[in-house]
């Protein structure tokens, strides 16, 4: 039996799925930030997520 290839599982894997609606402006301000930061906007979210729940 010859070893697995591909990538090793994802320790947090990200199998749940949301679609939103944004406005331009917002789309734009998320584009910016993301290319500022070097992040995806999925995980700009995921941050902006952690950040609401701190309050």
């Amino acid at each position: 039996m010859s070893p697995r290839t591909g990538r090793p599982k994802a320790e947090k894997p990200k199998d749940i799925r949301y679609s939103i609606r944004l406005d331009v402006e917002t789309e734009k301000m998320l584009q910016d930030y993301c290319k500022k930061n070097n992040i995806t906007k999925g995980e700009a979210i995921r941050q902006g997520i952690h950040l609401l729940l701190q309050k």
